[in-house]
Parts: structure tokens; sequence; C-alpha cells
């Protein structure tokens, strides 16, 4: 009897079971679409803005606190190719983000319920955005307000021109910075969601956070005030954003009731 209604209950994930070398194949097809829209990527980067063009709109920040004239430095003998060409690489990584995000979804994708595809998808989208914003906020506020406040103490003998390929490794590393801090809302809810933790413990927690946030803030960001708030505050806002979104999602990504007793009898019609 409990073998018949174990037929007669369909789980959602029948037939999606493969063997190991299959997921193997299918991993090693999602990594090549992926290297296909990064290539892409680059190609259309190559042909417009270019890799000067793209240098000139990274440069924009500093170059507005240094004398008209004054231009970046290469001391390298290689630096003037391939740092632009290093900017090209991770303009086309941005540029490819959803493409990589949705070719990692369908990677998992066969494997999920449906109430769980309910929950990724817009968490996947979600987190996309966050890291953009992340990396635009660096873009077009804490470089210039951080190059603004270190060029104040700038002796007047002393000539501000950089090297492009520190200037370089300093954005990108506040960039990686940023596009990480800026997904603590995915963080928070997918603690809820796996029930780790509940948003009554989260509230609780809000003031250890904000120490946590200036102490990752000191750490990841340049020794000056302005970027270390910059991140700091927002990564404090954004756990609020979390605490909100995690009262959704955590009642979207449960399984219905009919749902979790056919797994249930699944599971035990196997054993």
């Amino acid at each position: 009897m409990a073998d018949s209604d174990n037929k007669n209950k369909e789980d959602e994930l029948a037939g999606t079971e493969q063997p190991f070398v299959q997921h193997l194949v299918e991993l090693r097809d999602r990594l090549l679409y992926c290297v296909y829209g990064l290539v892409v990527a680059g190609i259309l980067l190559a042909i417009w803005p270019g890799p000067s063009g793209l240098m000139d709109i990274i440069a924009m920040p500093i170059r507005a606190h240094m004398p008209p004239d004054a231009k970046l430095i290469a001391i390298g003998v290689f630096s003037p190719f391939f740092v632009p060409l290093k900017v090209l690489m991770m303009a086309a990584v941005l540029l490819a983000l959803p493409w990589l995000m949705y070719q990692a979804w369908m990677f998992v994708a066969p494997g999920l319920y449906s109430h769980e595809k309910r929950f990724a998808l817009p968490l996947i989208f979600f987190g996309s955005v966050l890291a953009y914003g992340g990396i635009a906020f660096v873009q077009l506020f804490v470089l210039d307000k951080m190059f603004g406040f270190i060029q104040k103490f700038t002796p007047a003998a002393v000539a501000a021109t950089p090297d492009i390929s520190s200037y370089v490794e300093a954005i990108l590393s506040l960039y990686i910075a940023f596009g990480v801090a800026f997904q603590v809302p995915i963080v928070v809810m997918l603690l809820v969601r796996f029930e780790m933790v509940t948003i009554e413990k989260l509230r609780s927690f809000r003031g250890y956070f904000i120490v946590i946030a200036f102490v990752v803030a000191a750490v990841l960001t340049p020794p000056d005030v302005v970027s270390q708030l910059a991140l700091a505050v927002p990564m404090c806002l954004l756990y609020e954003v979390g605490i909100i979104g995690a009262r959704y999602f955590a009642g979207t990504g449960k399984a219905p009731e009919g749902e979790e007793e056919g797994a249930g009898s699944g599971s035990s019609g196997s054993s």
C-alpha cells in the first residue's frame, strides 16, 4: 500500500538524478559558456570604449583632484600595456556578471524544488544588483571623497602623481570589498531561511554588527576616515534591509505541505 502511495506522489526531482560523470559534463559546459560570455564582453569593451577609454573612466576620480595637466605615471616598462588590459578584463567580468550568474543558476536549478527556485531566483538577481551598486558607489562617490580628503593633507612640495599599477590595484581592492560587503542582506536572508538565526536574534545583534561593520571597514579600506565610513554606514543600513527582506524570503522559501510529504514518503519508501 505504501509503495503504491509513493508511486502516486510524484517527486519534483524524479528523473533529475544524474550520474557523476554527467554532472561533470554539465559543469564543463557551463564553465565554457562562462568563458564564451567573458570573451564576448571583452571584445565588445575592446571595441568601445577600448582599454584606454576604460582607463580614462576609472582615472576620473583621482584626476579631478590633480593639477589640470597632471597625469598618472607608469613606472613599469610594460605597465602602459598590461594595466589597461587588466582593467579591460575586470570590466568584462562586471559586464558578463548576469550571464555568469545565469550559468551558475542553470547548473544548480535541476536539483531544486519549485519552492527553492522561487527563493533562489530573486536572491541571485538581488545579489547581482547589490554587487553593481557597491562598485558604482565606489566609482561615483567613495573615490572622489577619498582622494579629496587625501589631497588636503598633501604637502605643497609634493606632486601627487600615482603610478597606474598601484592605482588600479587600490581601486580594484575597493571594488571587491564593497561588492562583497554589499551582500550583507543576502547573508542575513540565508541565515534566516535556513533557520540558523531568527529575526529577533538579528535585531538584538544589531549593536554588535555595527561594531563588526566598522572593524571590517577599517581592515578592508585605506586608512582614511572617509572610505571607512563609506563602507561601514552602508553595511549597517544593508543589515536592516536584510532583516526586512528576511521576513518575505523566509516564507517564500518554505516548501508547501504536500511537497514536504511527497519528499518524506519518497525517502521512506526507498529505505
